[in-house]
């Protein structure tokens, strides 16, 4: 049985607006999922449904508003849900604030080193004021991986040289690359540490479609000799069905599903994941002309005010007055295939 190295329970991050009551934007809203040893989960959903806040939470970048985070046995991340419902004069239901204990506090600064990320933007990400030698040995020396200047030196060489960047490079300014350069910039950042954990932050959506492939295919050589554990966000529903175990698929700040790369490819249940699967495009005139797309109609609702019950309810087809009043429970509907819809429990 694998060994589960990342499991997250309940996890919230809400982030105050200022001037406005109640919790502010809603970006993720209870995630419960588990990420095994030397895998790689896969990430998707449409533009702001909160990926990237749900990585950089579990990274703690992002300070979870309740929840629990537990990494390799060891809990990095404990804390109460600090809202409950209230009725206003109006009839409203409202989230308001409860008093509630104070999170458990854990230190950081060793799961750093464990834990790495790979951001979104190359060029916003890196200093434009420091070489890349300076860029990927500022970790080296905060975690004091290397106890001599040569061995410093000969560290950066190593990480540059796995990444397909020369030793000359060290000498660069991020300026001076190209976007595919810069990204891998960021990726030997990221392994300068020795980490265990990485979250890929749509690592090559900003890349041109012929540096992608190459960028991939370093990540999945990497996770084969270092033996990582990759949390991997796109949008590219084709690049993550390659390099995905398994997939998660996320809706207004909610995981809607969960299952392994090929099982949700082939038979997606919930309402959503059939529309966006619907909407990847296929190489085959014949095939796409015989697929039917699935169009949604009306609008994303805004995160700061969600609608109740299920939050996909608002856009499904198959909505029911149950849907808009009660949110259905993320449950294992097939072995290893979680879901959060009341259709399947019918």
């Amino acid at each position: 049985m694998a060994e589960k190295l990342l499991e997250v329970k309940n996890l919230y991050k809400y982030f105050p607006v200022k001037g406005v009551k109640g919790p502010g934007v809603q970006a993720v809203e209870n995630v419960s999922l588990f990420i095994n040893k030397g895998e790689t989960l896969g990430l998707v959903g449409e533009s702001g449904c909160g990926k990237t806040t749900l990585g950089r939470t579990i990274l703690r970048l992002h300070e979870p508003t309740s929840g629990q985070i537990v990494y390799n046995g060891e809990t990095i991340y404990q804390g109460e849900y600090p809202f409950e419902r209230k009725e206003t004069a109006e009839g409203k239901s409202v989230l308001g604030k409860k008093s509630v204990p104070r999170p458990k506090a854990v230190d950081m600064f060793p799961m750093r080193r464990k834990m790495q990320i790979i951001f979104q933007d190359p060029a916003a990400s890196l200093d434009p004021r420091m070489t890349v030698g300076e860029i990927i040995g500022e970790a080296i020396d905060i975690h004091g991986l290397c106890k001599t200047r040569a061995e410093r030196t000969e560290r950066i060489k190593e990480l540059l040289d796995r990444v397909g960047l020369n030793t000359e490079h060290a000498n660069r300014f991020p300026h001076e690359f190209s976007g595919g350069q810069q990204q891998r910039v960021g990726i030997a950042r990221a392994l300068a540490v020795e980490p265990e954990f990485i979250v890929c932050d749509e690592p090559i959506s900003a890349l041109d479609v012929s540096i992608q492939s190459q960028v991939v295919n370093m990540l999945e050589d990497m996770q084969q000799d270092l033996g990582l554990t990759y949390l991997f966000i796109a949008h590219d529903l084709s690049v993550v069905r390659h390099i995905s175990s398994r997939i998660g698929v996320m809706y207004l700040g909610s995981l809607v599903e969960l299952a392994e790369s090929y099982e949700l490819n082939k038979n997606p249940l919930h309402p959503y994941s059939q529309t966006l699967l619907s909407a990847v495009p296929v190489p085959d005139p014949e095939v796409s002309r015989s697929r039917q797309r699935i169009v949604l109609e009306g609008d994303i609702p805004s995160p700061m005010n969600p609608p109740t019950g299920c939050r996909f309810h608002t856009r499904c087809p198959y909505a029911s007055e149950k849907c808009a009043q009660c949110a259905p429970e993320f449950k294992e509907h097939q072995p290893g295939h979680w879901a959060a819809c009341h259709l399947l429990d019918q």
